[in-house]
Formats: C-alpha cells, sequence, structure tokens
C-alpha cells in the first residue's frame, strides 16, 4: 500500500509506502455512527423559543361579546387560534443536549475513517505545501490537473502549518474544497469528503495518529 505524491502542476512525483498494520485497524462501525452522530447534536444551537399564550402582550378586551351572538365564547386575542397569539407546545430553549464524546473512541473513529480513505485510493501527497499569499487559482488548477474540480476534497495540513490561514482563504472560494490542520479534523468532516490531498508537513503527524512513526 502506497500513497502518491504530486506537484501543484498535477505531477506525479513518488510513492509514499504504506505499513499495512497501519491501516487494518478498524474501529467499530456503531461506535463511528454515534461519534458522527453526537457531532451533529454538538452542533446544534438549542435556541429556538416560541411565545405561549401567558406569554403575548395582547389587549384585555374580550374579542366579542361572550353572549347573544351565537358565536363560541373568546376570552382572549392571546389565544393561539388568533392571529400573533401563542403557539400551542412550540419549541422552548432546552437544557445542555451537548453529547459527551470519548476521546479514544474519536481519535479510533478518525483512524478508521482516514485509513478507509488511504485503502481506497482516495487520498495523495501534495509536496509543494506552502503558499506565500491566499490565491485560489493555484489549488483550483491542481485539482482540475486530477480531475478532483467536481469532487469534495479535503486538505489536511500539520497541526503546526503556519500558512494555514492563505489554505483557509484559498479553498474557501471553491465550494466543494476545504482545509482542516490535523488537530482539527473530525469524522463527520472527514466522512463528507470523496477524497483527501495531505500536505506534506503533516505526513509525521498522520503516521502518529494511524499508530506509526514517518521516516523519510
Amino acid at each position: 500500500m502506497s500513497l502518491k505524491k504530486y506537484n501543484f502542476a498535477g505531477a506525479e512525483t513518488g510513492l509514499l509506502p504504506i505499513e499495512e498494520s497501519l491501516i487494518a485497524r478498524r474501529a467499530n462501525p456503531q461506535m463511528i455512527k454515534d461519534y458522527i452522530v453526537a457531532i451533529r447534536k454538538n452542533a446544534r444551537q438549542w435556541s429556538a423559543n416560541t411565545k405561549d399564550r401567558s406569554e403575548v402582550r395582547a389587549t384585555k378586551k374580550k374579542p366579542h361579546a361572550q353572549k347573544g351572538l351565537g358565536r363560541a365564547r373568546q376570552g382572549s386575542y392571546a389565544a393561539p387560534q388568533y392571529k400573533g397569539g401563542g403557539v400551542v407546545f412550540g419549541p422552548k430553549p432546552k437544557f445542555d443536549q451537548r453529547v459527551r464524546i470519548n476521546r479514544k473512541e474519536r481519535r479510533a473513529a478518525i483512524r478508521s475513517l482516514l485509513a478507509e480513505k488511504i485503502e481506497q485510493g482516495h487520498a495523495l501527497v501534495l509536496t509543494e505545501d506552502s503558499l506565500q499569499e491566499a490565491k485560489t487559482k493555484p489549488i483550483a488548477s491542481f485539482l482540475r490537473s486530477l480531475n478532483l474540480d467536481k469532487s469534495r476534497v479535503l486538505f489536511v495540513g500539520a497541526s503546526e502549518q503556519n500558512d494555514s490561514a492563505f489554505w483557509v482563504k484559498s479553498t474557501r472560494n471553491l465550494p466543494k474544497a476545504q482545509f482542516l490542520r490535523l488537530h482539527s479534523l473530525n469524522g463527520y468532516t472527514l466522512s463528507l469528503a470523496k477524497d483527501i490531498v495531505i500536505l506534506d508537513r503533516a505526513l509525521g503527524e498522520l503516521m502518529q495518529l494511524l499508530g506509526g512513526h514517518h521516516e523519510e
């Protein structure tokens, strides 16, 4: 098993051998699902709020006389059947609904998803990983040269990537491309991406995440 290396021109520059043992480890599928569901739940704000009839400010005047009109009696314009009245069983801000994610399970899920991308051939290495300025054109050209411009692509940089701001600005104008540093990687973003492009400086950290050490 190996990862192909490319430069910005889209030319293959070499191969990076990967030990089979590093990608053989798989997390339980149910654990991965629970982890991704927890990420989506934790992304909710739980701030939706509606007013019931006791909270609506309305006139105290009765809508119409209680007797003599042959109509059902009504007591307040704040009732839900009137426009602007209170909402019945509407959403209210909830208590803290955050789901705790176990650190070991999180790492195991990310490691398994990364190994799956590598094994399926949806991962490659970009050797020229430095940007001197934020420019979308070279990123777009690189993706077109490898026929990845129609796919959802995730660029993965080192945790200490000094030019990460350039990478973020260079990819945000591409609707299907995104940049994340390795320590910010999460299973939901990883599972959404069809292909991942690993920057050269992140290789050592990636191998440690997979359970081994990268050697030049």
